[in-house]
């Protein structure tokens, strides 16, 4: 079997510097979430670690993972490609095609049996033996549950890999359903959304490259590091929610001053992801941002789960539950309270200043 390089060895290869190599093994360290004390293992580890390989398969969905995952901008996506992994099979981003393609991979998993990554992105349709996704003249359920076999560990890319996707809602006519309802006894990491994030998709490949394991996970399967925080908690509009203050409509006055979209169905206090503090397109823009609510696309069954634009019936916050009609209560109660004080105090510093007025003019005409 032949010997692949290490990140480091790639470096050298190309005549690049020790600095150079050092830098981008910080830039891994802070896209991973790691603490600044793991540089050192993360330098190590992209010494001595060879590339990994991976194969990559695209089932029921629309190729919107692959669009993201190509405008990665830390790492760039064709770094990822290009230097950090051995992309070995993806019918989308692959120049080859047809029968030599597919030979190709079969040689692949034969080669590296036990060794590869396996990428999935879209659902598994099962409906009528699978005839719904066609890859390569087979159901791609046949395809995938081939490749499945031989890999160490599996990626699932996007939220039809993760749940089933879009094609999954009801009445899911061509019974589509995750790689893990078809896949089981394997190493398997969840990265939804529609689509994800592309730092994270990039991240995901190179801490398992890095550290030959999957990076920990929460109860639902997803890494903790990207999922672990909620959008509702990282989101700049947070305070005018906290305050009471929610945009009513789209296009009223609230809307375009950045008020809370909750009451139009923004779904960020239940929807894990990173969106809020990542953001898309190296940290330009999100949803939110835009001026949408979040529809919550890396949940399970989002698609199913009522209107986009209905508002949740709670909102968690601290220590209770609370509506967004009794938070703007509380916040107006809040503030006419504040008035009233402020409106007492005012009155008293008044009723003193004139008393004391009243006091030196008597003192004067004495005088």
């Amino acid at each position: 079997m032949e010997t692949r390089d290490s990140l480091w060895n790639l470096f050298q290869k190309r005549g690049m510097s020790r600095r150079s190599f050092l830098k981008i093994c910080a830039t891994l360290t802070g896209m991973l979430g790691l603490s600044p004390s793991m540089l050192s293992k993360v330098v190590a580890a992209a010494e001595q670690k060879a590339l990994p390989v991976v194969i990559w398969l695209h089932g029921h969905e629309c190729t919107g993972c692959d669009e993201s995952f190509i405008r990665s901008q830390s790492p760039l996506a064709s770094d990822v490609l290009l230097n950090m992994i051995a992309l070995e099979y993806s019918d989308t981003l692959a120049a080859a095609a047809g029968e030599p393609f597919e030979h190709h991979l079969q040689k692949i998993m034969q080669q590296y049996a036990g060794q590869y990554i396996l990428a999935v992105e879209g659902g598994v349709a099962l409906g009528d033996e699978g005839t719904y996704c066609m890859v390569g003249g087979r159901p791609f359920v046949t395809a995938l549950k081939e490749a499945a076999k031989g890999a160490a560990a599996i990626i699932e890319y996007g939220s039809c890999a993760a749940w089933g996707g879009i094609q999954a809602a009801k009445p899911n006519p061509t019974k589509s359903v995750s790689v893990s309802d078809v896949i089981s006894g394997k190493p398997i990491i969840k990265v939804p959304g529609c689509p994800p994030i592309p730092e994270i998709m990039t991240g995901i490949v190179m801490h398992y490259a890095l550290f030959g394991q999957l990076p920990p996970l929460d109860s639902q399967g997803r890494p903790k590091q990207f999922f672990g925080n909620r959008i509702h908690d990282t989101c700049y509009r947070r305070p005018f929610f906290d305050s009471g203050m929610f945009a009513e409509n789209f296009d009223d006055a609230g809307s375009k001053a950045g008020w809370c979209l909750y009451k139009l169905g923004c779904r960020g206090p239940e929807a894990y992801n990173s969106c809020g503090n990542m953001r898309w397109w190296n940290g330009l823009s999100y949803p939110i941002q835009s001026g949408h609510g979040c529809i919550g696309c890396s949940s399970n069954n989002f698609w199913d789960n009522d209107s986009f634009y209905q508002r949740l019936p709670n909102v968690p916050v601290p220590n209770h539950f609370a509506d967004a009609d009794k938070v703007g209560a509380i916040a107006a109660g809040a503030a006419v309270a504040g008035v009233i004080a402020h409106g007492a105090l005012s009155a008293v510093q008044n009723s003193k200043r004139q008393a004391k007025e009243q006091e030196d003019r008597a003192g004067g005409m004495r005088a």
